[in-house]
């Protein structure tokens, strides 16, 4: 099954994408910006193709956990990244919440040169049983792909 993440616009510190899974838009996505070198925690997922899986370990599991008991199986990590470990697809608003995960929400706006997200607890819940769902029965990949990045 394929998450496709599109890259549709790009702000000063922020990227903001369309998110379709199996070709149906879910949400939108947003990301950090693109670096030639990479900075910790502030730059995005690079153009590819990547395996989704589950990451039962750590902090973040545990609070998302705490938070939807009934949903939660795992964070959703995108594995396999050159040069990145632990990168999520999880609830956040602007840029400043991924530290080099992707983000979700239905709505986006755009404010003093940058992109931030709307009802990301809405999106997220929407993607995350979807998600599981074609995990737990077979391979997901996620494929990063952008169109020319304007603001």
């Amino acid at each position: 099954m394929l998450l496709q993440v599109i890259r549709i616009k790009q702000g000063k510190d922020s990227t903001l994408s369309e998110i379709y899974l199996n070709h149906q838009f879910i949400c939108y996505g947003l990301e950090d910006i693109p670096r030639e070198h990479k900075i910790p925690g502030s730059t995005c997922i690079p153009l590819g193709t990547y395996k989704l899986g589950f990451n039962r370990d750590g902090g973040m599991n545990g609070n998302y956990h705490d938070r939807y008991p009934q949903m939660h199986r795992g964070m959703i990590e995108i594995q396999d990244i050159p040069g990145f470990s632990y990168v999520y697809i999880h609830i956040g608003n602007t840029h400043k919440h991924t530290a080099g995960c992707l983000l979700v929400g239905t709505k986006y706006v755009f404010e003093k040169g940058d992109y931030r997200l709307e009802q990301s607890v809405t999106a997220y819940k929407k993607l995350y049983p979807l998600l599981v769902e074609l995990m737990m029965s077979g391979e997901v990949v996620m494929e990063v792909t952008e169109l020319s990045l304007m603001p």
